[in-house]
C-alpha cells in the first residue's frame, strides 16, 4: 500500500461535531433583547463569559463590549468629555504711593504674595505661593476633589 492511499474513513478517529457554513458569512445583527439576555446570563453566580458566548455562537471579547456599553449611561457620549475649565482673575496692583513703615511692611507681604496661585473649589479657596513643591499642590487639589 503505497503513502499516499486515502481512505475515507480513517482508523481510530472519531468526529464528535461537524459544522457546515452555508450563505455568504454576512455580519450577524442581534436584537437588543438578545444582547440583554446574554448579558445577564453572564452576571449570574457562577457563570463563566467563555461559556455563555460559546454557547450562543459569539466572541467572548464581543459579550464583553456589550457588558461594558450595557454598564454606560444612556445618552453617553462615545467622544470623551471636553475639559471644564475655570475663568482666571487677575488683580491689578494697588497704585504705588508714599506709606509709613507699617504699609511698606504690608506691601512687601503683597509683593511675595504676587504669583501666587488661588483655587477655589466647592467653596473651599487654597491660596498657593512661590516655592510649593508640585507634588505637594496635587495632593492637597485630589484630597479637596475626593471631599468635593
Amino acid at each position: 500500500m503505497s503513502t499516499l492511499d486515502h481512505t475515507l474513513k480513517p482508523e481510530g478517529t472519531v468526529v464528535r461535531r461537524l459544522e457546515v457554513m452555508t450563505g455568504t458569512g454576512r455580519r450577524r445583527r442581534f436584537s437588543d433583547e438578545d444582547k440583554t439576555r446574554m448579558i445577564e446570563e453572564t452576571l449570574a453566580p457562577g457563570a463563566v463569559v467563555s461559556e455563555v458566548a460559546r454557547r450562543h455562537g459569539i466572541t467572548p471579547q464581543q459579550l464583553f463590549t456589550w457588558r461594558r456599553q450595557a454598564r454606560q449611561p444612556v445618552g453617553a457620549a462615545a467622544t470623551p468629555e471636553t475639559p471644564a475649565f475655570v475663568p482666571a482673575v487677575i488683580e491689578a496692583p494697588a497704585p504705588e504711593r508714599r506709606a509709613c513703615r507699617q504699609e511698606r511692611k504690608q506691601a512687601r507681604a503683597i509683593v511675595r504674595a504676587a504669583g501666587a496661585i488661588e483655587l477655589e473649589i466647592d467653596g473651599v479657596t487654597v491660596r498657593v505661593g512661590r516655592g510649593a513643591e508640585a507634588r505637594t499642590i496635587a495632593a492637597v487639589i485630589r484630597a479637596l476633589k475626593a471631599s468635593a
